[in-house]
């Protein structure tokens, strides 16, 4: 056991510690992502359209904030983008929990949205500073565990607080996220590579590098389609849940066990996946989920939507820590913050669509075919997944044998290098 424990967590720089601690910390009171649609559908009194009008207005505002975030990731630094995003979270969910009218409550999450996602950029660039290549899918499996841990005990614990007022979500939210950022605050570094001298041009490599790198592109437009089923769970599950007489509380159980099987199993994931083909993984990992949010067409009592959780958190769990770990292999070290934002893009405008479009199809079309468009998303996107594979390796060994080496000390205050942020030529097609 101690080996394992050791394998599992040992050696990784201590300025990823303190990462890990702050999601941990801001996980245990997210109280509000998860129970959003719940007070705006049956506090408020809102229609499961005007609710998705409400959440997509997050994924919206969030669309802005990991763009904006990207750029002043690179530019401005990590470490100020986080605090000023970590601050601006707290002071904005806070306010949020007052907030009654539709447009009040559409602008408050949009503000919310870009503050509480623009830190991503910037947190995420930051541990792709501070972890070696080799280490990657392991200190994202451990990142995805503590964001899991704190996920299962906040929608327990989220159920039992709404039975007393939904402002409480509110307000222990914004103190977890106000100590996430005291956490930025006091303990972390800033890690930001910097151009030599001789580097500084005006013109310089920007966003649009980025959107014409159509390799990592097309990666981003199969992530979004799995995003827009994988958000489901936090907009149209919990609506069927309540039609089919399920309280809140029972959601916050249910949901859980998502939380639960990460916390269990998702550090034995590295071990499972070594060795295997990514496309391959990230294929069946798509095929799974749409399969477990394809059965909730079948649900109706807490056993089987038990069942379908269970089931899309293996697909969830094999995705995750790869997706992420070739997302960073994608990213030159000049432009990570702009990279990363990119790919937190993709997962706020699905996170911005999926309530919308899932309540329409909910409320005009029905829960069965909502969930079967689910299952049959997930199948496309494995296929994209395979077809697309080959093109995405051979750009991640270019990028990396053109990356300088990797910096030796990871709370240095800066790390500075030259290096060709031009992405590689695209790859001829194979005859």
């Amino acid at each position: 056991m101690r080996g394992w424990l050791r394998e599992a967590a040992g050696g990784l720089p201590r300025q990823f510690w303190f990462l890990w601690t702050g999601t941990l910390i801001n996980r245990l009171g997210s109280f509000v992502v998860i129970y959003l649609a719940i007070y705006l559908t049956q506090d408020l009194h809102f229609t499961p359209s005007s609710a998705g009008l409400v959440l997509g207005a997050y994924g919206v505002g969030g669309a802005a904030g990991t763009l904006t975030g990207g750029v002043l990731a690179d530019r401005w630094g990590r470490r100020p983008t986080m605090l000023t995003a970590q601050f601006g979270a707290a002071a904005l969910m806070l306010t949020l929990g007052f907030a009654q009218g539709f447009w009040q409550l559409v602008i408050g999450t949009f503000l919310l949205g870009t503050f509480a996602e623009g830190v991503r950029p910037a947190f995420q660039a930051m541990m792709i500073d501070v972890v070696p290549d080799k280490d990657r899918v392991r200190a994202y499996s451990l990142n995805y565990w503590a964001i899991n841990l704190g996920f299962a005990t906040s929608a327990v614990l989220a159920g039992i607080a709404a039975k007393f007022d939904f402002l409480l979500l509110f307000v222990v939210d914004a103190g977890t996220t106000l100590i996430t950022a005291v956490i930025s605050l006091i303990f972390l570094a800033e890690t930001r590579p910097v151009r030599a001298a001789v580097r500084r041009v005006r013109g310089g490599p920007g966003l649009g590098t980025v959107f014409r790198d159509r390799v990592f592109v097309g990666f981003l437009a199969l992530n979004f389609f799995i995003v827009l089923v994988m958000m489901q769970h936090m907009s149209t599950l919990p609506i069927a849940m309540a039609a089919d007489g399920l309280s809140p509380a029972t959601y916050g159980w249910v949901i859980a066990v998502n939380g639960i099987m990460i916390v269990l199993g998702q550090l034995f994931i590295p071990k499972l996946v070594e060795g295997h083909n990514r496309s391959r993984v990230l294929a069946l990992a798509t095929v799974i989920m749409g399969a477990g949010f394809g059965l909730n067409a079948f649900a109706g009592t807490v056993s089987i939507y038990v069942v379908t959780v269970v089931i899309w958190t293996l697909g969830e769990m094999l995705q995750t820590p790869s997706n992420s770990a070739l997302v960073a292999e994608l990213s030159p070290s000049l432009l990570r913050g702009r990279y990363v934002g990119v790919n937190s893009l993709s997962w706020s405008a699905a996170g911005a669509l999926a309530p919308i479009v899932g309540g329409f199809v909910q409320q005009h079309a029905g829960n069965t075919v909502l969930w079967l468009s689910c299952a049959a998303i997930g199948g496309v996107v494995a296929v994209g997944q395979l077809l697309s594979g080959p093109a995405r390796e051979r750009r991640a060994r270019e990028l990396q044998g053109s990356e300088p080496s990797a910096m030796p000390a990871p709370v240095a205050t800066e790390v500075r290098h030259e290096e060709d942020v031009t992405p590689p030529a695209q790859p001829r097609p194979a005859r």
